[in-house]
């Protein structure tokens, strides 16, 4: 089997610190999609973009349609100017689902219209010195955090002349950290990570000159983060839909937290059965650490692809990420099994040949009983 080299796991890596370093909250994602693009023209591979900028680049195969398509996400975490306190500190909301309680502390820029601020999220009641133990009592909610810019303003009128306006959005440094021991600590690995893990997957398979069965699309969506997702990059000619995203490390889940994660269901329901089996089974046949597991709490590009009125199979892949959506870390191991997946998958051979048509008689199907038909 075709691996990823030691090479392309050192370019994973590259990529993921250059990516990490693009802020990318949706809503502001033009940066970090030009930045792929780059990658993509240096590869050699052809894009195009949609109107709103998500990417769809073409990993060229024996037939054309219908083929099959890769899914990640480019936008991330983040958070927006709601208004102002009497002392010039901002209120702020969240852009995409987080707890305050990661907000706390946590390093930011502000895009104003013409120029950046920096500043830190705080509660309300952030000194101990003054509040005491109200500080451990405060409950923990976007209401009761302010922005704290670096800037000698003291009021709302000072706040607003300083050019601050309701709706500029912050983005939150990621505050990266890359081991000796293959940890990776960062804000914003979901899904920087699995980006960076999909074009590791495909400069091996240009790189070795794989000949793929069918055609791959790699999707780049810029609002999976507030529920859109893939629905506005797909043009029905995709059977299958793997999705790329984290798998929560936790009790009672069963994340390879070295390995790649098969996930069987997620809030929006069960995976394609059979997409996902065929998954399984090339972890298996290739010596592919892997485990199974459920999330019952978050939802991937797939879902928004799929409520979007595509007819598609799903499947949803995950690297290890442990605290997502706060301080989040993964490892190197993760990434590498799920790229070295990756290029199996678009090497195998499309799952079933009734996928040619949109509409169509069982075919190759595995149906392994047939109702008879009503008799009047």
């Amino acid at each position: 089997m075709t691996k990823i080299s030691a090479s392309n796991r050192n370019y994973l890596i590259k990529t993921l610190q250059d990516l990490l370093a693009i802020p990318s909250p949706t809503g502001m994602t033009d940066d970090i999609v030009g930045y792929v693009c780059g990658e993509l023209t240096e590869l050699g591979i052809p894009f195009e973009l949609t109107r709103r900028g998500a990417i769809r680049a073409d990993l060229k195969g024996a037939r054309s349609s219908p083929d099959r398509a890769i899914v990640s996400h480019l936008d991330t975490l983040g958070a927006m100017v709601k208004g102002y306190y009497d002392n010039g500190r901002l209120q702020v909301v969240p852009i995409g689902s987080w707890s305050a309680r990661f907000a706390e502390g946590a390093r930011v820029s502000v895009y104003a219209d013409d120029r950046q601020f920096r500043g830190s999220i705080l509660p309300l009641k952030a000194s101990g010195h003054t509040y005491n133990d109200e500080i451990d009592t405060q409950p923990i909610a976007w209401t009761n955090l302010e922005l704290r810019l670096d800037e000698k303003i003291s009021s709302e009128a000072e706040a607003r002349a300083a050019g601050l306006n309701v709706g500029d959005i912050i983005a939150i440094d990621p505050s990266p950290e890359f081991t000796e021991k293959g940890f990776i600590c960062s804000r914003h690995l979901d899904d920087k990570a699995g980006v960076a893990a999909v074009l590791a997957a495909a400069r091996t398979i240009v790189e070795n000159r794989i000949q793929l069965p069918i055609d791959c699309h790699l999707l780049f969506t810029i609002s999976e983060e507030v529920g859109v997702g893939a629905s506005h990059v797909l043009h029905g000619d995709v059977a299958e839909l793997v999705s790329i995203d984290n798998g929560t490390i936790a009790p009672q889940q069963y994340t390879s937290e070295y390995g790649v994660t098969v996930a069987m269901q997620d809030s929006s329901g069960p995976f394609d059965r059979q997409l996902t089996q065929s998954l399984i089974q090339l972890c298996e046949q290739n010596e592919i650490t892997y485990s199974r597991d459920v999330f019952r709490f978050y939802r991937s590009d797939a879902a928004a692809a799929v409520e979007a009125g595509n007819d598609i199979r799903t499947a949803l892949l995950c690297f290890s990420l442990d605290s997502s959506h706060g301080y989040e870390r993964t490892h190197i191991d993760s990434l590498t099994a799920l790229a070295d997946l990756l290029v199996q998958y678009v090497t195998s051979k499309p799952l079933f040949q009734r996928d040619e048509e949109a509409l169509g008689s069982v075919g190759d199907l595995p149906i392994t009983s047939k109702a008879e038909p009503v008799s009047d």
